[in-house]
């Protein structure tokens, strides 16, 4: 049997990506599946696709964000901050070095550093903008610190992103976290069991 992909597109600054974070890892590993992640511009996808930022949306949309936050951290056991420091961060070099890890190292070393990313804004309230707070979230992860946010300066891992953010546009991605089986797209850690669905009836 071929093996299926999740193209995964994830926000470092999203909480619903960090309630999926562990959850699309297990999914993946269950159905010996591939997981690439893809850290896109979720700015210039809503700018896209007719979504707004945050603080543009209406204030019943925020209250009802925060009460489903809520619902969501006590019905996952997932302890986030829900108005962390930290948040928003400039996620950028963040994404950069993702997307350097991914393109170096492969995508197992790219989301174990996504991931401990988002932990780091939602549930520890760091400011994950900062290139020391980065610093120390890589040596974490095993990383050498120093050479990966060296490398994840280079302009390259920007132009990148940018065709990857226009990739899944193109693709019909509009918001996060998406993962996307075959022509399949779910938007939201919500979807994550029709995922598992997806997953089950194999390559298509």
């Amino acid at each position: 049997m071929a093996q299926q992909r999740i193209d995964y597109y994830a926000s470092l600054n999203s909480p619903w990506t960090h309630f999926g974070a562990a959850r699309i890892e297990a999914l993946a590993a269950k159905h010996g599946a591939e997981l690439r992640i893809w850290p896109v511009d979720f700015g210039t996808i809503f700018a896209g696709s007719g979504g707004l930022p945050l603080p543009k949306r209406s204030p019943q949309r925020q209250a009802y964000r925060m009460q489903e936050l809520a619902r969501w951290r006590d019905r996952l056991g997932i302890p986030i901050n829900l108005q962390p420091r930290g948040f928003p961060a400039n996620e950028l070099l963040a994404a950069c070095c993702t997307i350097a890890l991914r393109e170096t190292q492969g995508d197992a070393a790219a989301i174990r550093f996504a991931h401990r990313v988002l932990k780091a804004l939602w549930e520890e309230e760091r400011n994950t903008g900062d290139p020391a707070t980065l610093s120390a979230l890589l040596t974490e992860v095993g990383q050498d610190a120093e050479a990966v946010l060296r490398l994840g300066a280079e302009p390259r891992w920007t132009e990148r992103r940018e065709a990857d953010t226009q990739a899944a546009l193109a693709r019909g991605v509009f918001g996060a976290p998406s993962y996307v089986v075959g022509d399949d797209i779910f938007w939201g850690q919500d979807r994550l069991e029709f995922v598992a669905e997806r997953l089950a009836r194999g390559a298509a």
